[in-house]
C-alpha cells in the first residue's frame, strides 16, 4: 500500500528565500514541507528527522550542497535519502560531480513548477516502490527462515525418532540418547567445536547404534555374555548403522554414519570394526565411544549395577591411550561435573531395562 502523500516530509535547503517560497508553493498542498537555510541547519535537522527527500541547492555560502550530499551518504542512516539538486549551473561537469556523489537527480533555476512536482513525484514513488520491495524481501527471507528452521526441527526430530526406535529394540531408554548426546556436546565444547558443529554432533550421537536393528533378537537381547560368533554378529551394528545413514549428501546423516561406524574403535587399534587407530578414528567416533561406555559404566544393567562415578571415571583413566584418545581423558576429567548434572537431569526410572553397551 502506498503512502499517504500528505505523511511524506521533504526538506528544501537553500539560502534564498524567493527559491524557498516558490518550492514551498508549488509542493505543500501535497506534502509535508520544512525548510532550512544552510547546510549545517539541514543537517541538524536531519539528525533528529528524516526526511523521505531532499531538495538541496549547490551554491549556499559556507557548506555547499555538495558537501552536505556527500557528508550524507557517508552515513548508513541517511544514506538512502534521495537528494535532487538544485542549481542555475548547468555545465555538464557540476552535473556528473552531484550524480557521483549521490544525487538522484537536478532540478534546475528558475523553475518550472510542473517539472518540479513531476521530478518530486517521480523520486517519491521510487523511493516507495524500494521499501516495498525491501519489505517484501524481508518478509520472504523471514518466511524462508522460519521454514527452514520448522524443516531442520523436523529433521532433528526424525533423527531423534529413528535413534529410539533402534534403543527400543535393545531395551534402552530415551534418556540413554538424550545423555549420550549432552555427553558428546559437552565434550566438544571443550574441545573448541562450532556451535553448528556441536548442532550436528548432538543429532548424530543420538544414532550411534542405529544399525543395532538389523541385528537378530536373540543376539541383541541375549542376557548372557555372547559366544564368539555371536558376537561377530553383533559388531556388524557399526557397518549396518554406516549402511543405513550413508549415500545422502546432507552434513547430518554424513555425520551420523561416521558415528555408528567408528564409536567402537579403540585408540590403541584393537577396537571394530576396521580396526582404526589413533587419530585414524575421527573425532567424532572417538568423542562418542567415551561418552557411550561412561554411560555405560554408572548406568544399571541387567547383570550388572551402576558404577560407583569414581570407579567409572578411574575405569576411563585406566583406557587412556589403549581404549580412549588420552587428550580427550583429560578433557573428560575437567567436564565430569557437568557430565554428571547430565546425568542426574536424564535419569531413568527403571535403568534395569537397559542392557549393556556392545
Amino acid at each position: 500500500m502506498r503512502e499517504n502523500p500528505s505523511n511524506i516530509n521533504i526538506l528544501i535547503v537553500d539560502d534564498t528565500k524567493e527559491n524557498i517560497s516558490i518550492l514551498l508553493n508549488a509542493l505543500k498542498s501535497e506534502y509535508s514541507i520544512s525548510v532550512a537555510t544552510s547546510g549545517p541547519r539541514a543537517l541538524d535537522y536531519i539528525g533528529n528527522t528524516l526526511p523521505d527527500l531532499i531538495l538541496l541547492d549547490v551554491m549556499m555560502p559556507g557548506m555547499n550542497g555538495y558537501e552536505v550530499c556527500a557528508k550524507l551518504k557517508q552515513e548508513a542512516r541517511t544514506r538512502d535519502i534521495p537528494i535532487i539538486f538544485i542549481t542555475a549551473m548547468s555545465e555538464v561537469e557540476n552535473k556528473a560531480l552531484g550524480f557521483e556523489l549521490g544525487a538522484v537527480d537536478y532540478i534546475t533555476k528558475p523553475f518550472e513548477i510542473v517539472e518540479v512536482k513531476a521530478r518530486v513525484k517521480t523520486h517519491i514513488s521510487l523511493k516507495q516502490m524500494t521499501l516495498a520491495l525491501q519489505n517484501q524481501n524481508q518478509i520472504l527471507e523471514e518466511k524462508v527462515r522460519e521454514r527452514t528452521q520448522e524443516l531442520r526441527d523436523t529433521q532433528l526430530e526424525i533423527v531423534y525418532r529413528l535413534g529410539r526406535a533402534a534403543e527400543y529394540r535393545d531395551n534402552e531408554t530415551g534418556f540413554h540418547i538424550k545423555r549420550i548426546s549432552h555427553y558428546c556436546v559437552t565434550l566438544g565444547q571443550a574441545l573448541g567445536m562450532t556451535d553448528r558443529e556441536l548442532e550436528l554432533l548432538y543429532s548424530a550421537a543420538s544414532m550411534h547404534d542405529i544399525g543395532k536393528i538389523g541385528i537378530p533378537d536373540h543376539i541383541l537381547l541375549k542376557p548372557a555374555k555372547l559366544d564368539r560368533e555371536e558376537w561377530a554378529i553383533m559388531q556388524t551394528h557399526t557397518a549396518i548403522g554406516f549402511e543405513i545413514l550413508s549415500g545422502h549428501h546432507s552434513d547430518l546423516l554424513q555425520l551420523a554414519g561416521t558415528v555408528a561406524l567408528t564409536h567402537h574403535e579403540k585408540w590403541d587399534g584393537s577396537g571394530y570394526p576396521q580396526g582404526l587407530k589413533g587419530e585414524e578414528i575421527p573425532l567424532v567416533g572417538r568423542v562418542t565411544a567415551l561418552g557411550d561406555v561412561f554411560d555405560a559404566l554408572i548406568s544399571r544393567r541387567p547383570y550388572k549395577k551402576a558404577w560407583p562415578v569414581e570407579d567409572a571415571v578411574a575405569e576411563i583413566i585406566r583406557g587412556q591411550g589403549s581404549h580412549f584418545d588420552p587428550r580427550l581423558v583429560g578433557i573428560f576429567q575437567d567436564v565430569l561435573d557437568e557430565l554428571i548434572k547430565i546425568k542426574e537431569q536424564f535419569l531413568d526410572v527403571a535403568d534395569e531395562n537397559s542392557s549393556l553397551v556392545r
